[in-house]
């Protein structure tokens, strides 16, 4: 039975915790995660620790739920959440992810997703994931189709946003 911290080969998933208040603070308030993900109010560390008190580290009362600290593997060094979310207003469980702008497009976020899925399928026995984005998230777009997502035709939750599924 697997359990956290887990790895790939470049990367560590693990919980967050009051610690990571200041990488909080430095990605909720990246332009992409503000734009695609929306403002949580985090304008200081206080402000982030709150916010993981109240709102990100509840998400792991249940075993591999919630958004996980992507941390590389040689340093340490956080770079971005990757993490399944289970949504009181979606049917299926949400793969999450966000990454700082400077690791973007090294193949991070697909790694991570690509150890959530099985972690999912292998771990949790769930036979299907959804997926959320803004129509305009190109690249999160692109990675969710390289990831085998496909768009649920007529089931938009607002106009802009698109809602993805994968079957496991």
């Amino acid at each position: 039975m697997q359990s956290l911290p887990i790895t790939t080969q470049r990367l560590t998933l693990r919980l967050l915790n009051e610690s990571d208040a200041s990488f909080i603070n430095r990605l909720y308030n990246t332009p992409g995660f503000l734009y695609f993900v929306g403002d949580k109010n985090i304008r200081s560390d206080i402000d982030a620790a709150v916010y993981l008190r109240s709102t990100l580290i509840p998400m792991y009362k249940d075993r591999f739920m919630g958004l996980l600290a992507v941390e590389l593997k040689d340093s340490g060094e956080p770079i971005g959440v990757c993490g399944l979310i289970d949504r009181d207003t979606l049917d299926d469980i949400d793969l999450g992810f966000g990454y700082l702008p400077e690791y973007e497009g090294l193949g991070y976020a697909r790694e991570a997703a690509e150890l959530m899925i099985d972690v999912a399928r292998n771990t949790l026995g769930m036979t299907s994931l959804i997926a959320i984005t803004l129509e305009d998230n190109h690249r999160c777009l692109s990675l969710l189709d390289k990831l085998d997502f496909v768009e649920q035709s007529g089931s938009r939750p607002e106009p802009d946003v698109v809602l993805l599924k994968r079957r496991l």
